[in-house]
């Protein structure tokens, strides 16, 4: 019924426009045709990039975080843009630094500079920092919750993984509280892979992740070894 209605809508809506057209025309008045002068702009094709995340734990996140905050030159320079900050929930003092990245060789050879390790030690890191690359394949730029979950796990080959992952579906992991964000796959192995969940109910959440259903499923898909799962609440 509705489509039905729309479509008499369109033809009245023509027809008052042809009608105001032709009174135009007989009072001398210059007619453009508007749709003609309206550019279309076509939907922006999503583009893979380089994202760099770097896990550790800090004595005190209020400390460290002014700290992280001055050295956004040097990561600049380098060609690194912050993304999100993320403090784990079962430990607020457990990070995570998601940086977006222009230039995978510049980023690592940032992680590996001395200097950094100085930067940190300073902000009261006390933990070995987890610094992995990782290429963004899909992107969901309407998750913005300030909870979310990251699963990293390896596959056994990443386009059958991805097979089953599609076939359960964005709906399914929806009704059990996992709304797709942002999907990657490792970058110095393509076999990684590196998935992150919005999450409105945490408790549902984790009872999906949990469950012998998901599990199995990920049995099924050729995921090797225990899946890394952690809970982060997005830092003000």
């Amino acid at each position: 019924m509705q489509k039905f209605f729309s479509i008499g809508m369109a033809v009245l809506l023509f027809s008052c426009n042809e009608t105001k057209k032709e009174e135009a025309k007989d009072a001398g008045v210059p007619v453009t045709d508007s749709t003609a002068s309206t550019k279309v702009n076509p939907e922006q094709v999503f583009q893979p990039f380089d994202i760099v995340e770097i896990a550790h734990t800090v004595k005190d996140f209020d400390k460290w975080k002014p700290l992280f905050k001055e050295d956004s030159t040097a990561r600049k320079e380098n060609g690194l843009s912050e993304l999100v900050l993320g403090r784990a929930m079962d430990n607020p003092n457990d990070l995570l630094v998601v940086l977006e990245s222009g230039d995978v060789s510049k980023a690592k050879a940032f992680a590996a500079d001395p200097r950094l390790k100085t930067v940190m030690e300073k902000g009261g890191v006390n933990s070995k920092p987890d610094v992995q690359f990782y290429k963004i394949v899909r992107f969901n730029p309407e998750a913005k919750e300030k909870k979310w979950v990251v699963i990293n796990h390896k596959v056994k080959d990443f386009d059958a993984w991805l097979k089953v992952f599609d076939q359960e579906g964005d709906a399914k992991r929806a009704e059990e509280g996992l709304f797709d964000a942002a999907l990657g796959r490792g970058i110095d192995d393509p076999n990684l892979v590196h998935i992150v969940f919005d999450v409105k109910d945490v408790e549902k959440a984790k009872a999906s992740l949990n469950s012998a259903d998901k599990i199995k499923l990920m049995q099924s898909a050729g995921v090797e070894g225990k899946p890394m799962i952690k809970f982060y609440n997005t830092a003000e």
